[in-house]
C-alpha cells in the first residue's frame, strides 16, 4: 500500500476514532494544553455569559481566582450576585465583544472618555451605559455613579497589572455603537437603559480582520503594563438571542461563531503568549446529539459544563498541586446548579433582555 501523510497521524486526528467510537462525555478535542496554570497564577476571567463558569471551577478547585473589585462589607451576602460582584474579575458585566475589551482597558488608563457618559432614566435614576446590568433600579445619584465608575475603572488597572492568566470569553461580533466617538455598548440603548436614536447610535457587525486586529491592539496595551501575561481565548456556544442582521437568528449565529473562532485561530498562531481552549466545539459538538442545551436550545446544562470544565482542569491547570477542595460544597453546587443554571443566565446576560418583548 502505498505511503501518504494520514498514515502516520495520531488516532485523534480521526473522526472515527475521535468521535464516533468514543463516549460522548470522554471526547477529548483538546489533545494537549499551550502552558500550565499553577495554584499560584492569578488567574482573571471575562467576556461573555459563559465565562462565568471558569470562575466558579477555578474556585472551587483552590486555584488563585483574582478578583480585584469586591463588594462593601455592608452588602448584604443575598445581593452580592444580584449587584454582579464576583461575577468577574472586576465588576464590567458581560463584555461581549473584542472592540469592548478593548474600550475598557483604554477607559481604565485615561485613554478613552465617551462622550455618553450616563443613562438617566424616567424616575431620575442613573445608569452607567457600559455596565448597564451591575446596578439593579441604576444609582441614586450622579455622585454615586462617579465614584462607583472610578472605583471600577481602578479596578480594571489593577486586574491588568497583576494577573498571571487572562480567559476571554468571545461572545458576540454583532455590536451598538455610537457614531459620535466608536464607544461600543453591550447591548443596544433603550433596552436596558437609554434612549436609542437613530442619528447618535448605530449597528456594526465586526469581520474576522477587525476582530483579529482587536485582539492584537489588545495584547499591545496589556503586555505594555503587564509583559508576563497570558492569554486563553474561549468562543462562547450560546446562541444569539437576538440579531439585528435581517435574516434568522440561526444564520446570524453561526456567522457570527464562525467569525470569532476563526480570529481565535488566527491569533493563537501569531501571538505565542495566546492559547484557545475549545469550549465552543465541545458543547456544540455533533457527538452529544444536543444533550448539553436545555429545553430553550440556548442554556448550557452542567453536564456540558463539567465536560468542558474537566478538560480544561486537566490540560491547562496543575490540579495535583491545588489546595483541597471543599468536596461537601462542590456537591451541593452541583446539585442545585441544574436547576438554576437558566435563571443564572438570564441574570447575568445582558443579551438575554433583547428577547423580552
Amino acid at each position: 500500500m502505498a505511503e501518504h501523510p494520514y498514515k502516520s497521524q495520531p488516532a485523534h486526528a480521526f473522526w472515527s476514532r475521535a468521535i464516533r467510537d468514543t463516549l460522548p462525555g470522554e471526547v477529548d478535542p483538546v489533545v494537549q494544553g499551550a502552558f500550565t496554570i499553577s495554584p499560584r497564577d492569578k488567574v482573571a476571567t471575562a467576556g461573555s455569559c459563559f465565562a462565568q463558569h471558569i470562575a466558579r471551577y477555578l474556585s472551587a478547585s483552590g486555584f488563585h481566582y483574582l478578583v480585584t473589585e469586591t463588594p462593601h462589607p455592608i452588602l448584604p451576602a443575598h445581593l452580592v450576585k444580584e449587584y454582579d460582584y464576583n461575577t468577574f474579575t472586576a465588576r464590567y458585566g458581560n463584555i461581549y465583544t473584542t472592540g469592548q475589551l478593548n474600550q475598557l482597558f483604554d477607559r481604565a488608563y485615561g485613554e478613552f472618555a465617551p462622550a455618553e457618559q450616563i443613562w438617566r432614566t424616567d424616575d431620575e435614576r442613573f445608569i452607567d451605559p457600559f455596565r448597564p446590568n451591575i446596578q439593579p433600579g441604576g444609582f441614586a445619584s450622579a455622585q454615586e455613579f462617579n465614584h462607583s465608575r472610578d472605583l471600577h475603572l481602578r479596578a480594571v488597572r489593577e486586574m491588568f497589572e497583576t494577573l498571571d492568566v487572562f480567559v476571554f470569553t468571545l461572545g458576540l461580533t454583532e455590536c451598538w455603537r455610537a457614531k459620535a466617538d466608536g464607544a461600543v455598548f453591550p447591548i443596544c440603548p433603550g433596552v436596558m437603559g437609554g434612549e436609542f436614536d437613530a442619528s447618535r447610535h448605530e449597528f456594526h457587525n465586526m469581520s474576522v480582520d477587525e476582530v483579529v486586529r482587536d485582539l492584537r491592539a489588545f495584547w499591545t496595551r496589556l503586555s505594555g503594563v503587564n509583559p508576563r501575561a497570558r492569554v486563553i481565548l474561549t468562543v462562547s456556544p450560546v446562541p444569539l438571542a437576538a440579531t439585528a442582521e435581517d435574516r434568522h437568528v440561526l444564520q446570524s449565529t453561526t456567522v457570527s461563531k464562525s467569525i470569532l473562532r476563526v480570529a481565535a485561530d488566527q491569533i493563537t498562531r501569531d501571538l505565542p503568549a495566546f492559547a484557545y481552549f475549545p469550549s465552543y466545539e465541545i458543547i456544540t459538538g455533533t457527538f452529544s446529539r444536543g444533550g448539553y442545551f436545555a429545553d430553550d436550545c440556548r442554556s448550557v446544562l452542567e453536564d456540558g459544563v463539567a465536560h468542558v470544565m474537566g478538560l480544561f482542569m486537566r490540560h491547562y491547570t496543575d490540579a495535583a498541586a491545588a489546595p483541597s477542595p471543599d468536596r461537601r460544597a462542590e456537591r451541593r453546587r452541583k446539585r442545585s446548579h441544574v436547576r438554576t443554571m437558566q435563571r443564572l443566565v438570564e441574570v447575568n446576560c445582558e443579551e438575554a433582555a433583547l428577547d423580552r418583548g
